[in-house]
């Protein structure tokens, strides 16, 4: 055969194969079997042919081509089987299993099998995926609820599950594997804000991807009377995390349904086991194919549902029911002319605080109208359920000091959001930014007290030198008058800031468990900490301090101090620390980094 004739043998070849694949891509495919019998593992056999149902783009699901491979007996705990299968469809061979699959129903013969759940290996020549059994996730629905859930009827099983795995075959295959990662997405975010954020993620074992989107917030709320839709196996859901201006969700696909009881997922998305968590709806916008981990990239939408187990298997939920969550609403200085953000995080100790402060993060640093560059004041205000409103402020030197700031301010927030002594979620958190009118940072060039003994009925002037940010050198003077109680004592006058002066004083920030009885005697305790900006000018004396709770009594008698132990030593606590006996704040609205101390003596 000549040259020619091959080059139009192969012209030929390569049309067909292109008119094949045109007939193969535009024929409607079948729509995803609804109400499917089940197959057991015991009857699934090396060889057989099987689909996969899942939404490549938008909502609309189709079908992809696996053949089983075998079955890893207690691959994932005992009586907890893998099925092996290889994807055969060249759709899916250059990508694998796509974080987002998670979920997605096999079926072979019409059969129901399993969901799409595991990753083998990453860079294999040929594509293998893990499908968790469907008996193993029918067993999550049937799970009692957590103390405050909704509790679900467990899902009726149809057809026939087998019960003996003596008929199963064994893979030959040996490979690692891992759970599909959720493809968990951030909307609502600017780029910066993401990168920024996205350590505090990653300290709660999250993988955030910052390509995600959101139709459901303010400026495209859900109606709030729109009816759940209904969901089909192979559909995108999402397990949404926060919702509003603000979105945090990690999308999967829906396994199987039951009116309105739902299975997804396949395997755990946080471990939480009984949980409350908001079902949202999503879209598909594309897929990033990698040799390493595809992604699905979506939008999130509105709460349509709750998911309420969390579990090895899968996770489970009810359509048409709303979970409690926390709003958040962010006001910014009445001169930006920008509206509030307004999201709905979910009630759970590690994630509310982090998801509040990206709110915050991006309200700082991600718009065109921030302009907060010199400085501005945070304050957070956090109503608890028939409590008054817990107030904290925070002042910051512009969006580069918040940056520096926001591990601490997770931190803070987390210990004024959540206590060791009961259960109790915020109705609100409410966070008010003020802009300052220039650069808050100040620095002390001295402090010079008028004398270093004194009598009582004298009075004693203290001068405090300090500059504030590219300004002239201001004075300021504070006097104050000897009480006949000082008599005899060596003190010391300090100039500090409020959270130094509290560790000075035993009034640590982290505030020790036995020593508090209640929840209100703990907002309390948040209370009485000192302001963060601006400088407390102190006359302290060192001393022995007796705590009960947050009471401190210094140098009690020996012989009661022993009684009080004896009785319960966790609550009465001995610390070697300084008593404040006067105290004033001076210079608020600036911030400081500075301790100076002088002696000062008393005579009789």
């Amino acid at each position: 055969m000549n040259t020619k004739q091959q080059s139009s043998k192969g012209l030929r070849l390569l049309g067909l194969a292109s008119l094949l694949c045109c007939l193969v891509f535009s024929t409607p495919v079948a729509a995803v079997p609804l109400n499917a019998p089940l197959i057991s593992t015991a009857e699934l056999q090396p060889g057989m042919k099987g689909e996969v149902w899942t939404v490549f783009k938008g909502h609309d699901s189709e079908p992809f081509a696996v053949q089983v491979t075998g079955i890893l007996r207690n691959a994932l705990g005992p009586g907890k089987s893998m099925i092996l299968c290889e994807l055969t469809d060249p759709r899916v061979q250059n990508m694998g299993a796509v974080a987002g699959m998670s979920g997605s129903p096999l079926y072979i013969g019409g059969k129901l099998a399993g969901v799409l759940s595991y990753q083998i290996q990453r860079f294999e020549t040929v594509r293998y995926a893990g499908f968790t059994p469907i008996s193993d996730m029918l067993e999550v629905s049937a799970l009692p609820p957590g103390k405050d859930t909704f509790a679900p009827a467990p899902i009726p099983i149809k057809g026939d599950r087998g019960n003996t795995r003596a008929a199963e075959p064994t893979a030959t295959s040996a490979a690692p594997f891992t759970a599909i990662t959720p493809a968990f997405s951030l909307g609502g975010l600017a780029p910066e804000v993401a990168a920024m954020i996205e350590p505090q993620f990653a300290a709660l074992g999250l993988s955030v991807n910052a390509l995600g989107g959101n139709d459901g917030g303010s400026d495209n709320p859900a109606p709030a009377s729109a009816p759940p839709p209904s969901l089909r196996p192979g559909d995108v859901v999402a397990v949404a995390l926060a919702v509003g201006d603000i979105s945090l969700a990690g999308t999967g696909t829906v396994s199987y349904v039951d009116g309105n009881r739902i299975l997804a997922f396949g395997h755990p998305m946080l471990s939480l086991g009984a949980t409350e968590l908001p079902m949202a709806s999503a879209e598909i916008v594309a897929i990033l194919p990698s040799q390493y981990n595809s992604v699905k990239l979506s939008n999130t939408g509105g709460i349509i549902g709750a998911f309420s187990q969390d579990r090895l298997s899968g996770i489970y939920g009810e359509l048409g029911r709303k979970p409690a969550m926390v709003p958040v609403d962010i006001d910014f200085p009445a001169r930006l002319n920008r509206k509030s953000l307004h999201f709905e995080v979910v009630r759970n100790e590690q994630v509310l605080p982090t998801i509040a402060a990206t709110g915050l993060a991006q309200a700082v640093m991600g718009s065109n109208e921030s302009g907060l560059a010199l400085g501005f004041k945070v304050t957070t205000t956090v109503n608890f359920p028939g409590s008054p409103p817990v107030e904290l402020s925070q002042l910051y030197p512009g969006p580069q000091g918040f940056r520096q700031g926001l591990g601490d301010f997770v931190g803070n927030l987390s210990l004024w959001l959540f206590n060791p002594y009961e259960r109790i979620f915020p109705d609100h958190i409410r966070f008010s930014i003020e802009d300052t009118p220039e650069t808050p940072s100040g620095s002390i060039e001295q402090m010079q007290v008028s004398r270093a003994e004194a009598s009582p009925g004298e009075k004693i002037a203290v001068t405090i030198g300090w500059r504030g940010f590219q300004h002239e050198s201001a004075s300021e003077i504070i006097n104050l008058s000897v009480p006949r109680e000082w008599a005899g004592k060596d003190l010391e006058v300090i100039l500090t800031t409020g959270p130094a002066l509290d560790e000075l004083t035993g009034h640590a920030h982290a505030v020790p468990v036995a020593q508090l009885r209640s929840f209100e005697e703990y907002i309390s305790a948040l209370r009485d900490f000192r302001q963060s900006d601006g400088l407390y000018l102190a006359v302290v004396e060192k001393a022995r301090l007796m705590t009960d709770q947050r009471a401190t009594t210094p140098d009690m008698p020996g012989s009661l101090e022993r009684i009080a132990r004896g009785a319960d030593e966790a609550r009465f606590q001995r610390k070697e620390a300084f008593a404040p006996l006067w105290e004033q704040r001076v210079l608020p609205g600036r911030l400081f980094n500075i301790m100076v101390r002088r002696p000062l003596v008393i005579t009789d």
